[in-house]
């Protein structure tokens, strides 16, 4: 089933484009990077990835449309990590309240800024979030929530990228959950470069088949 429908219809209103193929094995959302949107060339590739491989995807749009228009303008909004996590969260929160998802593990593919608010879902959400795949992320920016995540974390950065590898080692070291960080040869931030970011699919893909279905996420201390 491919489809477009309106998240969070009783706030913002943002448009998204649902696919669930028949007997999925769980639904993966996605979180773009700054200044993208759910038409991301990228996370469309590694979505159709993730359907290949029994996974419903659901891409939508973090800003409304009067929101990018600001954030166009002064950049308010894209780093604004804690805005970005709430606002996934409440999709989240919906997706797992849907009658349509009953019973479908929840995993979350965050780009750049957004794997800061994956990260941060993933957190609040201990009992809902069951895997996270971070891609360029950057999360640093969410680093007083890594300590809470329990979802097994895949970290792919390109090896062209070395500030961001830094980001993402300093991140893995406080992740007390499953993780690994794993170096995409020749790739640069975008991943641009011919064939890694099918490397990035390919990782992202296996990574949510085995983690979404190890069991029931475990809820973070009190």
């Amino acid at each position: 089933m491919d489809e477009q429908i309106v998240v969070l219809p009783g706030g913002p209103g943002l448009d998204a484009d649902l696919h669930l193929p028949a007997g999925a094995r769980g639904m993966v959302v996605f979180a773009h990077g700054s200044g993208s949107s759910r038409r991301s060339g990228r996370n469309i590739l590694v979505a159709r990835e993730l359907q290949q491989a029994g996974l419903g995807t659901l891409l939508f749009d973090l800003l409304t449309a009067q929101e990018e228009r600001r954030d166009a303008v002064d950049a308010s909004l894209r780093f604004d990590i804690g805005f970005l996590t709430e606002r996934l969260t409440a999709v989240v929160d919906e997706v797992a309240a849907r009658p349509q998802f009953a019973g479908l593990p929840v995993g979350l593919f965050g780009a750049s800024t957004g794997a800061a608010a994956a990260l941060g879902t993933a957190a609040a959400r201990p009992g809902v979030v069951r895997a996270v795949v971070s891609r360029g992320g950057r999360p640093d920016l969410a680093a007083s929530a890594l300590p809470g995540v329990r979802a097994p974390t895949l970290l792919l950065v390109g090896s062209l990228d070395e500030q961001v590898i830094a980001y993402n080692e300093q991140a893995a070291a406080r992740l007390p959950a499953e993780h690994k960080l794993s170096i995409v040869p020749g790739a640069t931030h975008l991943f641009s470069e011919p064939g890694t970011l099918e490397e990035v699919a390919r990782q992202a893909a296996a990574w949510f088949s085995r983690t979404l279905q190890t069991g029931p996420a475990q809820a973070a201390p009190a």
